[in-house]
């Protein structure tokens, strides 16, 4: 998948872009996400977060993605678990860790509704890069790589979002291609 690519419209673009261009469904995983759905049902759709949403069932977390938000997900593709080393996913989906589950999926969830655009403004106005507080408590860099934004975690591990703005009931997701790691 290629990284998404951003423009940075003014104010009086990005008004004219809502008031004149339909909502269109993005496709993720293979199925269309709909705004009027929330973060698990859209999730639950897509082929490409099965890893996910099995990973957000054990560790509790599907009604607190269903609830009012608005929360912003950076949600890694399945590929995205495979990078990691072998049965890193396996243990963290035992019971007895879901401590440690729950602080890795709630890493990748920023509380309020964090639009791409939104996101571009504040890098440029941060000098190139903006953090983002995760619910987990600890910190996210983003940055710009030519048009891709890129999301460092405390590791130093760096995911780009391949799909941007995918607006749910309750928030907006962005697709990444990497796990991170508080």
């Amino acid at each position: 998948m290629k990284p998404f690519k951003y423009a940075v419209f003014g104010i009086a673009g990005l008004a004219l872009a809502a008031v004149s261009t339909p909502s269109i469904a993005k496709m993720v995983g293979g199925a269309e996400m709909h705004a009027s759905k929330n973060i698990v049902e859209n999730a639950s759709a897509s082929q490409d977060h099965k890893t996910l949403v099995a990973a957000v069932q054990a560790a509790g977390l599907v009604e607190t993605l269903q609830g009012k938000g608005p929360f912003t997900v950076f949600a890694p593709v399945d590929a995205a678990f495979q990078k990691l080393p072998a049965g890193t996913v396996e243990t963290l989906l035992k019971p007895e860790n879901k401590d440690q589950l729950v602080a890795v999926l709630t890493y990748h969830v920023v509380s309020g509704d964090v639009t791409a655009s939104a996101l571009v403004e504040k890098i440029s106005a941060m000098g190139g890069k903006a953090e983002l507080t995760t619910v987990q408590g600890a910190t996210l860099t983003a940055m710009l790589d030519g048009d891709a934004v890129k999301i460092t975690d405390a590791k130093g591990n760096t995911a780009t979002v391949t799909v941007a703005d995918v607006d749910q009931s309750n928030g907006v997701i962005h697709v990444i291609d990497t796990v991170l790691l508080p």
